[in-house]
């Protein structure tokens, strides 16, 4: 699992991105939804998760604001920005460009 490990981590704010765009939502539903779509095979540190929402806020992709729980602790939300939505776009054409040309490389017979 290392090396999938490695291959998504340069994908962390992509990954986040994708759960953004489906609404708005918290850290930790994020992670739960990573783990759950992978079958519990892979999941984001917190350091490296509250990183990412950082960074991601810093640049302007996201930005965020503290739900009004009335149950539990108050938690803090994060919704993609127009800029966000154009990075993500971006991101996953690249993602699909590389992915067929390392499917292509690897791919042949030789």
């Amino acid at each position: 699992m290392s090396i999938t490990s490695d291959l998504l981590r340069g994908h962390t704010d992509t990954i986040i991105l994708s759960q953004l765009i489906k609404g708005d939502t918290y850290g930790y539903a994020i992670n739960k939804v990573i783990k759950e779509n992978t079958n519990n095979m892979y999941e984001l540190k917190e350091a490296t998760l509250y990183s990412a929402f950082r960074r991601l806020e810093q640049a302007g992709y996201i930005s965020s604001y503290w739900g009004n729980e009335d149950k539990g602790a108050r938690r803090r939300y994060y919704t993609i920005t127009e800029l966000g939505i154009k990075v993500y776009e971006q991101n996953k054409k690249d993602w699909e460009e590389a992915k067929n040309l390392i499917d292509t490389l690897i791919g042949e017979e030789r």
